[in-house]
């Protein structure tokens, strides 16, 4: 399916009421203070997830669901079980095999576990479901195929947008770039926040700092890597926006980050690399002296709590949760080593704009906007 076809399809979706039963998630990544369980879960539940081609050590957002599902699990005081898939093809046997467990609650993590979800979910309807960056919308009227799927949703182009307004602040050449890894909403949705916060930026400085890789007249145009892994192909495309005098890089895509690091330490130039879902400067420090900052979701939260609201064995509460900057489910990280580098008073500019992106002040463009 088109870009543009998800990307209106899903607009639909962000008019459902968010759900109150989850609470904001930290800005960034934290992992439990305590194994011991703070509650109770009804006699057999039992949480589970599948994960999609990036795997629980991509360190991005399988590896961050995967921490909430333990989080959450730990909280109520029971095991959890996950399964990794390594083919398109698991996706489906993936779950038939944890239903087959007596799964309770299963998680999938990606949009490219969609189908399967939807599918299972309908032949299982005493299975609570969740997951991780789709609305479960298959066929594209705008609610969530299945009555007991939840969607687990990130505005992330408001945060993209403060990183793109840090960066243009930033940069010395005056041209910046961000890239994905395929032609998804929930790629191209940081790539579209990191634009717009340029151009912002562009409008209030009378700068012309250039975006590489994407336009927002025409995201279809955008540059993509083709996949989601740290290879050959992630690394010549960071390559290539380096060689066009790009300083600082965004690329969105689980580990292709990785690549784009490999890429500037084999440059020897002097560019900035910013990471998406987990602060990378805490996942993988490899590059942690070429780390800006990070676009954040807080999606080990998020997927903590669904783990315990599931484990009541109340109704399972499935409005979509869409976190943005208002409830702290999105945000950026701190620019770390970085700090002393930036303009003193660009950390005072970034709060000013996040409390006018919050009141309306200044909107932010994505298919999730309400």
């Amino acid at each position: 399916m088109s870009n543009t076809t998800r990307r209106a399809v899903f607009g639909g979706l962000a008019t459902l009421a968010t759900a109150a039963l989850l609470a904001g998630c930290a800005s960034a990544p934290t992992t439990s203070s305590s194994s011991a369980p703070t509650a109770s879960a009804v006699a057999g539940f039992k949480p589970c997830m599948v994960s999609d081609l990036g795997g629980f050590d991509d360190k991005s957002f399988n590896q961050l669901g995967d921490e909430g599902l333990k989080d959450g699990a730990a909280a109520v005081g029971v095991d959890p079980i996950e399964v990794q898939s390594n083919a398109e093809t698991d996706y489906a046997p993936n779950i038939d095999s944890l239903i087959s467990q007596n799964c309770t609650l299963i998680v999938t993590v990606g949009f490219a576990l969609s189908a399967a979800t939807v599918t299972a979910a309908l032949a299982n309807p005493d299975v609570d479901f969740a997951i991780i960056d789709d609305a479960a919308d298959n066929d594209f009227d705008g609610k969530t195929d299945a009555p007991n799927i939840k969607p687990i949703l990130f505005d992330t182009a408001q945060a993209a947008f403060l990183a793109g307004y840090a960066s243009a602040s930033y940069s010395k050449a005056g041209k910046v770039a961000t890239y994905g890894g395929m032609n998804f909403p929930t790629v191209t949705i940081f790539m579209d926040g990191f634009a717009q916060g340029v151009a912002y930026y562009n409008t209030q400085k009378s700068k012309s700092v250039q975006v590489l890789g994407y336009d927002s007249a025409n995201p279809d145009a955008a540059t993509f890597t083709g996949g989601f892994e740290a290879n050959d192909t992630a690394k010549t495309t960071a390559q290539n926006f380096i060689d066009q005098g790009a300083d600082v890089l965004l690329p969105v895509g689980g580990p292709i980050f990785q690549s784009a690091g490999a890429a500037i330490t084999d440059s020897g130039k002097d560019v900035a690399l910013l990471g998406a879902d987990a602060d990378v400067f805490d996942t993988f420090p490899t590059y942690d002296s070429l780390y800006f900052t990070s676009v954040l979701k807080g999606i080990k939260q998020a997927t903590s709590d669904v783990v315990k609201a599931s484990a009541t064995g109340t109704t399972f509460d499935t409005a979509a949760y869409i976190g943005d900057l208002e409830n702290d489910g999105v945000g950026i990280a701190p620019f770390h080593n970085f700090e002393s580098k930036v303009d003193s008073g660009l950390q005072g500019e970034l709060d000013s704009i996040k409390s006018d992106i919050v009141s309306g002040k200044i909107p932010v463009k994505s298919y999730l906007s309400k």
